[in-house]
């Protein structure tokens, strides 16, 4: 399966358009967020996309944002995601807990533990666990990036906002 994995978006809807845009050209089939959408309104620009999130530490109306994914067809996973994909096991969540993902990531339970919060883009193996973080898209210096990952090729892209493969 094809993954987009995007952070951290923030309310930045410019950004985000130009990342929808991107998703669409790589024909992702399932976009898993990260957290820290902040506005519910912000998830109209992934309507029509299979997409499940996770609550992010900025994430403040946690009901609107419910409200919202289940309005747009969207999964709102709560604080964290378990989920098997293509006989993967993935994990998902915010990062803001740092004991929680190193527990989850020295567990060796999960082929992908993916998290974001930190606003910078991360592909590290650990024994067997790759972990991920997309980058954000956050309206600050950092630089824009979201990741595609193929489930069943095991293969990792990080892209700019302008479409542009980047390496992290």
């Amino acid at each position: 399966m094809i993954i987009g994995i995007v952070a951290d978006t923030h309310d930045n809807t410019k950004a985000i358009s130009k990342a929808v845009k991107i998703l669409s050209a790589h024909n992702v089939e399932l976009v898993i967020h990260l957290g820290d959408v902040v506005s519910p309104l912000t998830l109209t620009y992934f309507k029509g996309f299979n997409m499940k999130l996770v609550k992010g530490n900025c994430d403040g109306d946690i009901e609107g944002i419910e409200d919202k994914a289940k309005e747009l067809g969207l999964s709102y996973e709560g604080k964290s995601l378990d989920t098997t994909i293509d006989g993967k096991r993935i994990f998902a969540l915010h990062g803001d807990h740092e004991i929680l993902l190193k527990d989850v990531i020295n567990s060796q339970e999960y082929d992908y533990v993916l998290y974001g919060h930190t606003h910078k883009a991360r592909d590290e193996k650990i024994g067997k666990t790759r972990v991920i973080n997309p980058g954000s898209l956050y309206m600050g210096d950092e630089e824009n990036s979201i990741a595609v990952l193929d489930t069943a090729s095991d293969t990792l892209k990080f892209f700019d906002v302008e479409g542009r493969e980047v390496e992290i």
